[in-house]
């Protein structure tokens, strides 16, 4: 029983990364993660860490058994010439960027607040019971009209 309400999505988070992580990548750029090195399961070498922040290469040259899961990113790789495993939680990660041209995109948090824009953007339409095509179509909204 639904009530009413859609259902529950999975974090748009990990889908994000795997996907800008690929198009830096295959445009032959250095992919690199900012990642909040406070939070809980963030594993680095401490002497990484700087100003709570560390920036991880996770371009496929500079790690080894990169894993972009739903729930944590698992790679090993050389700090000052030694091997470290690291592990960093979805939710630490704080922006991806390409290192040669500064393109990057902060994620989003997920929850409510940051799909509240989403929410805002389509409407479903169609049957509830599954039936029909129910495809998003945008809200109308702005205050754009016809000139003739």
């Amino acid at each position: 029983m639904n009530d009413g309400q859609p259902p529950r999505m999975t974090s748009k988070r990990p889908y994000l990364l795997r996907a800008l992580h690929a198009w830096i990548a295959d445009n032959g750029m250095t992919p690199h993660l900012v990642v909040d090195a406070t939070r809980p399961g963030v594993q680095v070498p401490p002497f990484a860490v700087s100003d709570g922040r560390v920036v991880l290469n996770v371009a496929d040259r500079a790690v080894v058994g990169l894993e972009i899961g739903n729930d944590v990113i698992t790679f090993t790789a050389r700090f000052g010439g030694v091997s470290h495993p690291v592990r960093v939680p979805i939710p630490a990660v704080l922006l991806i960027y390409a290192r040669e041209t500064g393109h990057a995109m902060a994620l989003p948090e997920d929850g409510e607040d940051a799909d509240a824009e989403l929410d805002e953007a389509i409407e479903p339409t169609g049957d509830d019971d599954g039936g029909g095509d129910a495809s998003p179509t945008p809200k109308r909204g702005g205050h754009l009209r016809i000139v003739k």
